[in-house]
């Protein structure tokens, strides 16, 4: 089992960072992904809302992956998993939330998966890397003005 484990922290409050996560429609914003492929999602909230259930299939490059909500409590943690990612299987990953003294969010990215043996030497540095830009571009943009969605 491989894993990769990402903390970063932001001036943004936990309930702005929450409704980045929990609307699939704003990765492609703050993320390394390139788009939201509604093809292949299923139970997204119009509202921005993903709930429990839903599977978010997210496009980077050529690629396209699955993730299943599997956990969902309020402005403190995701849980996903993988619905399908063609390099990795048994995929389950968190994003814990916790609040600082100065009214920012402390976010915790960490997630554990297998892979096949042709990727098991370049997967692992890779996602850490990936991962923590993604965790990046999640503060660079909770931390600036946006209109309400």
């Amino acid at each position: 089992m491989h894993t990769y484990d990402v903390t970063v922290t932001t001036s943004a409050s936990p309930e702005t960072v929450w409704k980045l996560l929990v609307d699939a429609a704003s990765w492609p914003l703050w993320s390394k992904v390139d788009s939201l492929d509604m093809t292949r999602s299923f139970g997204l909230d119009p509202g921005g809302d993903d709930g429990v259930g839903a599977i978010r299939a997210f496009r980077t490059g050529r690629t396209v992956t699955g993730e299943r909500l599997t956990e969902k409590v309020e402005q403190r943690l995701l849980a996903y998993e993988d619905a399908f990612i063609p390099s990795m299987h048994h995929y389950r990953a968190r994003i814990e939330l916790s609040p600082t003294a100065s009214s920012g969010t402390v976010i915790h990215w960490y997630g554990e998966y297998e892979t096949s043996w042709l990727w098991r030497w370049v997967m692992p540095r890779y996602l850490q890397k990936f991962m923590q830009g993604m965790a990046e571009g999640l503060v660079r943009y909770a931390e600036q003005p946006h209109p309400p969605r």
